[in-house]
């Protein structure tokens, strides 16, 4: 049975706040003279008045004994009952009857064979996409109250969920079955065979979960992958089932052993074990899509740490040849002519970097002296050489 909690049927909360009292139950002057004009105890007045209040809150009426004995208590006061007055009915007839004065009075239709026929129409309808009882019957709900129909009561309601979904279910695994070939109903059948002296069955391998992003781990999923894709082509099984049953199927098979899959009908027990395999190839290939991008991540993390590395040891190397050049400069300078050294720096480092763009390739110094014609002096030629080696 579904807990009443885990629908949208309304209900009486179990705390009432004052505000909700008044907003909801408080009758109006003309309600209490239209209930002292139809009843002749005060008891039978307190009632129906509960019962309009009630039917005015939550398009229902409940039983007597389901309303809060704080509701009653605050309509008994509004309406200035004796204490200890309490709502009962004399009869059955006398329920009905208020029941009837209520209908009228708010122009209610009351169609039992009507109201279960929406409802049952609307079930059977969502039962193709949705599997939990309490969505079926808040849809249910729904349109009972777009109709203006009075509601059903909800243990109706959940037998008539639980009925039509159990007949929608058989169908669906029904036509999952048919669509199996007999080898691959003997080859689903046959995973729940124990194979080997551990215990185990090839329907556990189905529910294995991805591991860390390792190179192992990604052969052998890939592996896992390959087996289950051997298993057949689960979307042309599934074929027009909605894709929320399949879950749901697939879920259920996940949840239950080998051992308790063996009790269902081999109808259903293919129909589950379908669905299963089904959710196992896609997840399969979710898990070995995320555990490619990480290790692409990880490759890429350290490609850059290596190349960040590789960048600060040039740059070392350039500032220790800048370096060199101008405790070179400084000498080759000593006696020259009075500037700064920076000055000086700048027209040797113009002076070198112009002997480089004259060399085509490289040569030893006595060559590199002969092509120069004396322009700088060896020691700088030398130099050249070196920063023609770091720069390509």
């Amino acid at each position: 049975m579904t807990s009443i909690e885990r629908t949208a049927y309304p209900r009486f909360k179990r705390l009432i706040t004052a505000r909700e009292l008044h907003l909801f139950f408080s009758p109006s002057r003309e309600e209490a003279e239209w209930a002292t004009g139809r009843t002749q105890s005060a008891e039978h007045r307190l009632a129906l008045l509960l019962m309009l209040k009630s039917y005015q809150r939550m398009g229902c009426f409940p039983k007597l004994a389901e309303i809060p004995n704080m509701v009653a208590d605050f309509v008994r006061r509004a309406v200035e009952l004796p204490d200890g007055t309490l709502p009962v009915y004399a009869s059955q007839r006398s329920a009905e009857q208020h029941r009837a004065l209520v209908r009228k009075r708010l122009g209610a239709k009351y169609d039992a064979a009507g109201a279960r026929a929406v409802a049952g129409e609307t079930i059977r309808a969502e039962a193709e996409a949705k599997n939990n009882p309490a969505d079926l019957i808040n849809i249910a709900l729904e349109k009972l109250v777009e109709a203006g129909l009075e509601l059903p009561a909800f243990s109706t309601l959940d037998a008539m969920a639980s009925a039509l979904r159990g007949e929608v279910n058989a169908a669906i695994c029904v036509g999952i079955h048919d669509r199996l070939s007999e080898a691959h109903r003997a080859r689903l059948l046959g995973l729940l065979d124990v194979l080997g002296l551990d215990g185990k069955t090839p329907f556990n391998r189905l529910k294995q979960p991805a591991q860390r992003a390792t190179w192992s781990h990604f052969k052998n999923l890939a592996t896992h992958l390959e087996w289950v894709d051997g298993l057949g082509d689960s979307a042309l099984w599934l074929e027009g089932v909605a894709s929320g049953k399949v879950t749901d199927f697939a879920g259920e098979a996940a949840a239950a052993d080998a051992g308790v899959l063996r009790d269902y009908t081999p109808m259903k027990r293919a129909a589950l074990i379908a669905c299963l395999v089904h959710k196992a190839r896609m997840r399969a290939r979710d898990d070995l899509t995320t555990m490619f991008t990480k290790r692409i991540a990880t490759k890429v993390k350290k490609a850059k740490e290596e190349l960040e590395k590789i960048r600060k040891n040039q740059q070392a190397m350039v500032e220790a040849l800048v370096g060199n050049y101008r405790t070179l400069l400084q000498q080759v300078d000593d006696g020259g002519p009075a500037q700064s050294a920076q000055a000086r720096a700048a027209a040797m480092t113009g002076e070198v970097l112009g002997a480089v763009a004259d060399l085509d390739q490289e040569a030893d110094a006595a060559e590199a002296a002969r092509c120069l014609d004396g322009k700088v002096s060896p020691a700088l030629l030398a130099l050249a050489k070196a920063l023609r080696v770091q720069t390509g």
